[in-house]
């Protein structure tokens, strides 16, 4: 795993369209097999402390069970990218029996404070497929849409989206409602019961905000 001794890389990677550009230790991992035959994966030296570089833009940042376990360390890591780094980062954490009672931790130091966008996995192999289609919706907006950049990549969006689905009493449709109304995660965590009520419900509401406020 990436140390306090790893560089963080704060360039771009030249990832070709439909590539997935990965840090060497991933060789012959169960991510690097599940994207083999669907994804192109190219496994590179020196990409620093990201895993994956899935666009010039994006990267993954992978935080394992054992990553969760072991302690503080997986955060000193991703504060250091978010320091330095331009990159679009997207922490995909393993969340497991093991690790399910860390994960509330996790998810607000990521979404909250660092302001990254999280995806939760149940193993290597379903952070393959993820991967896998986070690359392939992102080739077909490109393809599809060439003025994609000037309004922002829908890759992010779309990973945004599963974020805010994460929050308790929130699915799709809320999650949907939400980010119409309030734009991002952060906007969301500050919102007032008052606001949120409108959108969600009061209920829903409640929730939301003492996910957001309780105390770690």
């Amino acid at each position: 795993m990436a140390n306090e001794t790893t560089p963080v890389r704060t360039g771009t990677v030249n990832v070709p369209l439909g590539h997935v550009i990965g840090n060497e230790k991933w060789k012959g991992s169960q991510i690097a097999q599940g994207m083999q035959g669907k994804v192109k994966l190219i496994l590179e030296d020196g990409l620093g402390i990201a895993d994956f570089h899935l666009s010039n833009r994006t990267c993954i940042l992978y935080i394992s069970e054992a990553d969760l376990v072991a302690g503080n360390g997986f955060k000193r890591r991703l504060v250091r990218f978010r320091n330095a780094s331009s990159l679009q980062g997207i922490v995909i954490v393993e969340r497991t029996q093991i690790s399910d009672q860390y994960f509330p931790a996790v998810q607000k130091f990521v979404a909250l404070e660092l302001g990254m966008t999280l995806l939760p996995v149940a193993s290597q192999g379903e952070a393959a497929q993820l991967i896998i289609q986070l690359v392939q919706e992102q080739a077909k907006d490109q393809a599809s849409n060439p003025f994609l950049n000037q309004k922002g990549p829908r890759l992010l969006e779309a990973s945004v989206f599963q974020t805010v689905q994460q929050i308790p009493g929130v699915g799709k449709t809320k999650a949907l409602l939400l980010l119409e109304q309030f734009g991002n995660i952060h906007q969301i965590c500050n919102a007032t019961l008052q606001e949120l009520e409108p959108v969600v419900g009061r209920a829903v509401a409640q929730q939301i905000h003492t996910f957001f406020t309780q105390t770690k």
